[in-house]
């Protein structure tokens, strides 16, 4: 048994980082992640420093019954750990890069920016999402949905095997061939069975890309969205874009001319010839009025400059949605919402129409937990949360693009973007009713007491 009164803690004594207690000198930073928005106040935290403390804590939560979760980076961060224990695994950052083999091994703590600068000089990358800052490991298990994935497919496509220590305490290999339905729940499934203390996965031959934003004044969205949606028809698979709606706020950190404009933006990421991928993004740039155009050859290192996602921690509130097709009704429902016509205080810091397809619509090398194959885009929100007033003006304006968007929509989401999660219907729509289900029963043979309760879980069969 534990309490937040008094855990008994000996068991978790061999434990090389830090282990932590409300009231205890570093509890607080201990916790801290990128949402802002959400507080943890377990009964204790575990700073982890490799696979052994992961380990002795999950045996000590095994033997006491203790609920866990785990936080590397807190991008993922939905909703709050309000008891229990609180594995923190920011300090596992190792990467070690096979350049022969083109793997990398990344371990629980490492964001992508780590592995970028490991894969970097043998031009190497890896399929990062659109902010290198998140952690690579979390993001992996979720799915993942590259900046280059119509290019070249998921995250978790990638993986060749993870390190993952189960509820019962032992750490497990899990690949094609050990522990193949660990495995399978793994990828794509988030942290339903276990903690992932490393990952092998492939990197890809990448090492500069074309890419960058081209920037209209907000009150020209439709037509820029319209040529947009007609030209994603006709782009081949390595033409990676995402249409958003941008209102950016007036902060000294955002660069003139887009700090506290209203703007409507297509960015792109294109693998291939540079000059290919500047003839296909002529008919965007001839599309609308051009107010800033920061698309050129990068390295890929520069890869966070595509889409401009915040570096420094924030309050958020994010959520999406999966659309069949972007038809013409479906873009006047999006623009009905976040559009040129919307209040001039309409709080939704971006709303993006991420192209799918290509890649992202074949099957995975082998059969995995990703309910996203059959989508043609994604539609991903983010509101920023300052006071409460604020949060619930984010949170109606939230509802209402969903509601709207409805009779266009798959009726899933993607479990990494999926926002806070609600009751177990709403959990459920991260995955198919048959993936779901069999995710339930890996749930129950991998942590029959339900320690792995946090965030986006699912329930035992």
């Amino acid at each position: 048994m534990t309490t937040r009164d008094a855990p008994d803690l000996f068991a978790l004594s061999r434990i090389q980082g830090p282990v932590l207690r409300p009231g205890d000198d570093g509890y607080d930073a201990e916790l801290a992640g990128f949402n802002l928005a959400v507080r943890h106040s377990p009964d204790v935290v575990v700073g982890a420093t490799d696979a052994d403390d992961v380990v002795a804590a999950m045996r000590w939560a095994a033997a006491t019954d203790t609920p866990v979760a785990v936080q590397a980076t807190g991008h993922g961060a939905n909703s709050p750990v309000d008891s229990g224990l609180l594995i923190n695994t920011a300090r596992m950052t190792d990467v070690q890069v096979d350049p022969a083999a083109r793997t990398a091994t990344i371990h629980a703590g490492a964001k992508w920016r780590h592995v970028l600068a490991a894969a970097a000089p043998h031009g190497l990358a890896a399929l990062n999402g659109t902010s290198t800052d998140a952690g690579a490991v979390g993001y992996t298990v979720g799915g993942g949905l590259p900046v280059l994935g119509r290019a070249f497919g998921y995250a978790s496509d990638m993986v060749r095997s993870f390190h993952v220590v189960t509820p019962d305490g032992a750490l497990r290999t899990a690949s094609d061939t050990e522990e193949p339905e660990l495995f399978w729940a793994l990828r794509g499934g988030k942290g339903n069975v276990g903690v992932v203390t490393d990952m092998v996965t492939e990197l890809i031959p990448v090492s500069r890309v074309l890419g960058g934003g081209v920037y209209c004044p907000g009150e020209h969205a439709g037509a820029l969205l319209t040529a947009w949606a007609d030209w994603t028809h006709t782009v081949p698979d390595q033409m990676c874009s995402t249409f958003t709606m941008l209102r950016m706020p007036p902060l000294p950190q955002i660069p003139e001319p887009l700090r506290g404009g209203f703007f409507a933006r297509v960015a792109i990421a294109w693998p291939g010839e540079p000059a290919e991928g500047e003839a296909l993004l002529a008919l965007i740039r001839a599309a609308a009025p051009v107010v800033l155009d920061t698309v050129h050859d990068m390295p890929y290192t520069e890869v966070d400059a595509i889409h401009i996602d915040p570096q420094d921690p924030l309050p958020a509130r994010e959520s999406c949605t999966l659309l069949r097709d972007l038809t013409p009704d479906a873009i006047a429902a999006f623009l009905g919402q976040c559009g040129p016509a919307a209040a001039p205080d309409y709080p939704l810091l971006l709303v993006g129409l991420r192209h799918m397809g290509g890649a992202l619509a074949r099957p995975g090398p082998m059969e995995d937990a990703i309910c996203a194959r059959d989508a043609a885009h994604l539609v991903e929100s983010v509101g920023v949360l300052p006071d409460p007033d604020a949060a619930r003006a984010v949170e109606a304006a939230t509802v209402a693009l969903y509601t709207a968007l409805l009779p266009y929509g798959t009726g899933r989401t993607m479990v990494n973007l999926h926002g806070r999660p609600g009751d177990d219907a709403d959990r459920a729509r991260a995955w198919t009713p048959e993936v779901y289900s069999r995710l339930c029963a890996d749930k129950t043979t991998y942590d029959p007491k339900n320690l792995l309760r946090f965030g986006h879980s699912v329930t035992t069969a």
